[in-house]
């Protein structure tokens, strides 16, 4: 063997050592990557497609309070433990369907704020309307609140007004039919035989009732006091899906991140795969004798 050959058998030797060392040394367990961001383009709590989003949540609000009064209406059992816990299932998932609408929402806009911040990187015109409909925080909450506003107007005049139901018209005790006929009291407890028809705030209670079924069954209907702290907070309870839905809109951001922050994981692992691949090569041509010499 020539001097050369020595001295590149040494330094691969070397190479090889010095390689095997520093594998020995790597943590077992790698640090755990910060979340990616990438920047985007803020919108506007307005734009031009708020109200059709405001709609189409108002049309799925509808949708859901009909669903909800068929399940529930099956579900005011006797017992009101086993009422408590199948309402407060149906409620759980109305609210997780509409957070996870939002959370969709937002996820679309903080996309379309990233493709435009990267097109005005590189000198692309984009026009306002564009910029618009870009992620903004309050959206998901405005859009929430419009879709929810004709329910919360009447729900708001109904609590407003609301008084505790302390005697049913046309329900006379039957112990007291024989009274009737008593010149003295018969007349006073006639009224109780006549129902009274319904009036505006009768009907306004029969729809906030129904949109707010799941709550009624857990109260219990034979809960007065019950029943009228659910009405009274009936403006606060009909909004509960517009703060779900305001609510996952914001996650959009941490949806995006966890996208960017998977890309970035992939490719450092593939990196890292043919890094590994290169230097198995290297170490493979090293130690192998055939190698032809590099010819000076």
């Amino acid at each position: 063997m020539s001097p050369g050959d020595e001295n590149r058998a040494v330094n691969d030797d070397t190479v090889s050592q010095i390689n095997a060392k520093v594998v020995r040394k790597m943590p077992s367990n790698t640090p755990k990557t910060k979340p990616v961001q990438k920047p985007f383009v803020t919108g506007k709590p307005f734009d031009e497609n708020t109200v059709k989003s405001s709609l189409l949540f108002l049309g799925s609000l509808f949708v859901v309070i009909l669903m909800c009064f068929i399940v529930c209406s099956a579900t005011g059992l006797g017992s009101q433990v086993l009422s408590i816990i199948l309402n407060g299932a149906v409620l759980a998932t109305i609210l997780i369907v509409f957070f996870s609408n939002g959370t969709s929402h937002g996820s679309d806009a903080v996309t379309r704020g990233e493709i435009l911040y990267q097109k005005i990187q590189k000198g692309q015109p984009v026009t306002d309307s564009e910029k618009s409909v870009c992620f903004h925080r309050f959206k998901g909450f405005l859009i929430g609140l419009l879709g929810t506003l004709p329910l919360l107007v009447l729900a708001v005049i109904f609590a407003v007004t609301v008084q505790p139901q302390t005697t049913d018209s046309g329900t006379l005790p039957s112990w007291l039919q024989s009274y009737l006929r008593r010149s003295d009291v018969g007349g006073a407890l006639m009224h109780y035989t006549n129902p009274e028809s319904m009036n505006f705030f009768d009907f306004l209670r029969v729809v906030i009732r129904i949109t707010l079924m799941p709550y009624v069954n857990m109260v219990g209907a034979s809960n007065r006091t019950g029943i009228f702290l659910v009405e009274r907070l009936s403006p606060l309870l009909v909004l509960l899906p517009a703060i779900a839905y305001g609510t996952g809109y914001l996650g959009g951001r941490k949806v995006r991140a966890q996208i960017h922050t998977a890309i970035f994981e992939s490719n450092r692992k593939r990196a890292r795969k043919e890094k590994k691949r290169q230097q198995a090569r290297a170490r493979g041509r090293g130690s192998n004798p055939r190698e032809p010499e590099k010819l000076n």
